[in-house]
């Protein structure tokens, strides 16, 4: 140990010994000077903290903002038909619809059929004179021109929570859909209340043939009540877009639980609707829309109830 003479002279000129311990206190001046440069490196940690913690932030918001945008960005190809339909009363705003990714639901156990492919035992049409009519256990729906749009309803109206599923072709291009949780009403501007003036209303599977750029097989129409639940018109429904394919069958699907729906078009996820409550059940219905042609044949129409 260096004799107190010879330390340098910012050490305080006092020192304590106690046998072979020494402690040496320093002067203000050189804990000043210490506790500086202790300071400038916690600031200057804090602030290399702080940065990183800034940079991670803004990366975590870009990613938001770009998973937000693409979520709800309209396809380039769909721009006039978000145009012609973006003001009607159903249709949701493009960045809050939801994305139904979610595998097709198994099709093979607990379900039922609801066509016993030899007639329309069960099965009544309503709000039209398009003729229906059994061929080789096939439903085939053909549009008569001057007539209203027609549905072919179950008879029975409770279908609550369900998975449907069904194959469909056209054999004339036209206009067509799957009715489900649908409900009935007298059309007052009928002259008399018939099964042929019936209004039906309600979600639909909407199914367009293809005769149109739009391509929103497997959409959610609201039929005679307030347009599109969920039109097939986002960047991420591309492969929804072109599910279907022209002469061929095709097979639909629809999941319902409580105010959750969701299809899918030859197993590709299509829809993601949430009801507002307003359909909590109903009947289903195959739909022959009026025109001047179209002509569809439906066939493997089953159900499987859930709880």
């Amino acid at each position: 140990m260096k004799k107190l003479s010879t330390l340098p002279v910012a050490v305080k000129k006092t020192a304590r010994m106690s046998g072979s311990k020494c402690s040496i206190r320093f002067s203000s001046e050189d804990d000043n000077e210490m506790m500086l440069q202790s300071s400038n490196r916690r600031r200057a940690a804090l602030a290399g903290l702080t940065f990183s913690l800034a940079v991670a932030c803004f990366s975590v918001v870009c990613l938001s903002a770009l998973t937000s945008v693409s979520a709800g960005e309209i396809d380039p190809q769909q721009k006039a038909w978000y145009e012609q339909y973006k003001t009607q009363e159903n249709v949701p705003a493009p960045g809050e619809m939801l994305l139904n990714e979610d595998p097709e639901p198994e099709l093979t156990d607990g379900f039922t059929d609801l066509f016993n492919g030899k007639d329309l035992t069960g099965w009544k049409p309503l709000g039209g004179t398009c003729k229906f009519e059994v061929k080789d256990q096939q439903i085939i729906g053909t549009c008569v021109p001057g007539s209203n749009s027609t549905y072919l309803c179950t008879e029975r109206s409770d279908f609550k929570n369900f998975v449907f599923t069904c194959e469909m072709d056209w054999l004339v291009d036209g206009n067509t859909g799957v009715m489900f949780r649908s409900r009935m009403k007298a059309n007052p501007k009928a002259k008399a209340d018939t099964d042929s003036t019936k209004v039906v209303y309600g979600p639909q599977l909407e199914l367009e043939g293809f005769s149109k750029d739009r391509h929103w097989s497997g959409g959610v129409y609201g039929q005679s009540c307030g347009g599109y639940f969920y039109p097939l018109w986002l960047k991420d429904h591309v492969e929804a877009r072109a599910a279907l394919k022209d002469k061929q069958w095709n097979r639909v699907t629809i999941s319902a639980e409580g105010n959750v729906v969701k299809t899918w078009v030859n197993g590709v996820p299509a829809a993601y609707w949430i009801d507002d409550g307003s359909y909590p059940e109903g009947f289903f219905g195959l739909q022959i829309h009026k025109g001047k042609a179209g002509k569809v044949r439906f066939k493997n129409l089953r159900v499987k109830e859930l709880p």
